[in-house]
């Protein structure tokens, strides 16, 4: 089959892509933060053990981690303002879907990093006196920093990805975006090579950071 590509058709939508991706970057910046915060504070909350609220944490986290995002995004605006009766906006959704999810992931490299810290750490911290809150965040957390940047931020490079799947409830992301230019003009070969070209020039550099760390960290273990 013979096709012409005419990219020059899509210059006067210009201004949707930015705008699409300027939200993207939005979205993705806030709730890879909110998403950090979830992740630390359950990942925290889960070295202590406590019976009932670990039993918790843990549901919460292999709910989010072991169903699709494309599901979860979907009953949470279509199924859960059923349940709870009131009306939950797109927006809404769209962050407290991406955070929870994040922080989901976030949470058990929280866990982790900090767990592979040396047991010794926190005995010689607390015979130092150091309160153990002190020690985690003076002493432990520190420590952890460097074996949980690598799984961040690829963790973080998924969550810009993921907000793609926003634009199934009309979230006005790139690909929502797309989809306008796309029905506007017939062309989705064009729209959506540009649409991946905008991503790969966001997520490449991102990727190489994240490459960086492990081989740094795989350089201080040898």
């Amino acid at each position: 089959m013979h096709y012409v590509w005419d990219f020059a058709i899509l210059g006067k939508y210009s201004h949707l892509f930015w705008l699409g991706l300027g939200w993207t970057i939005a979205y993705t910046i806030g709730t890879v933060f909110l998403g950090t915060v979830i992740g630390l504070v359950v990942g925290i909350l889960r070295l202590r053990r406590l019976p009932v609220i670990d039993w918790l944490l843990i549901a919460y986290i292999e709910l989010f981690r072991c169903t699709p995002l494309l599901v979860q995004i979907i009953w949470f605006y279509y199924a859960f303002p059923v349940v709870i009766g009131v009306n939950i906006p797109a927006h809404v959704a769209a962050v407290t879907v991406l955070s929870l999810y994040g922080g989901a992931f976030y949470a058990e490299i929280v866990r982790g990093s900090i767990e592979s810290v040396n047991r010794g750490q926190w005995d010689a911290a607390q015979a130092l006196g150091l309160r153990p809150w002190r020690v985690l965040r003076l002493v432990i957390l520190p420590q952890a920093l460097k074996p949980m940047l690598a799984p961040y931020v690829n963790q973080s490079v998924t969550q810009l990805k993921n907000t793609s799947l926003v634009s199934i409830i009309a979230v006005p992301d790139l690909v929502y975006n797309a989809t306008l230019i796309n029905a506007d003009t017939y062309r989705p070969l064009e729209v959506y090579t540009i649409v991946a070209l905008i991503y790969f020039a966001i997520l490449f550099p991102a990727t190489l950071v994240a490459r960086r760390f492990e081989r740094g960290m795989t350089y201080d273990k040898a």
